[in-house]
């Protein structure tokens, strides 16, 4: 391992620490600061979960647990957008299942997987709150309905660029 990436372990550590010291206080801190390592640093690292279990004073399987049971939790850096497709009934029932196979085949990934250039990340969601118009899309935070194949490319055409 060479110096620079020992260096950048070293330094995600003490942020990792920082940042679940600064959640100890919470009332049931665990999600709490899972979130916020995911937000501050992308991801969950496999490396992170004994610094977070040692801050909380829990075993690194009892984090590790969290970290793969929701899968709000990334356990690899995303892509620079996020594309989630609801998959809940309502949505299933005017065709999110066949739009959700679209993107599939369009960005050559899994729900959960990225795209090889890093641009987007393809989740499946089970309830977006927009079930009359369904299928539900999120692109980056921001809800669309109604969307059919073509409009989830024109979509995933603004965000993969």
């Amino acid at each position: 391992m060479s110096t620079d990436v020992t260096d950048l372990a070293a330094v995600r550590v003490g942020r990792v620490r920082e940042i679940a010291t600064a959640h100890l206080g919470l009332r049931g801190p665990l999600i709490p600061i899972l979130h916020a390592v995911q937000e501050d640093l992308g991801h969950i690292d496999q490396a992170d979960v004994p610094v977070i279990a040692d801050v909380l004073n829990l075993s690194a399987a009892e984090v590790h647990g969290v970290v793969t049971f929701y899968r709000d939790f990334r356990r690899a850096p995303g892509g620079r957008a996020t594309v989630r497709i609801c998959q809940a009934e309502a949505c299933q029932a005017v065709g999110a299942e066949a739009l959700g196979e679209h993107a599939r085949r369009r960005l050559g990934v899994d729900f959960g997987g990225s795209t090889s250039d890093g641009a987007v990340t393809l989740d499946e969601v089970f309830c977006l709150g927009n079930c009359a118009l369904g299928p539900a899309v999120q692109v980056d935070g921001r809800l669309h309905g109604r969307v059919t194949p073509a409009r989830l490319d024109a979509l995933l055409g603004e965000v993969a660029r």
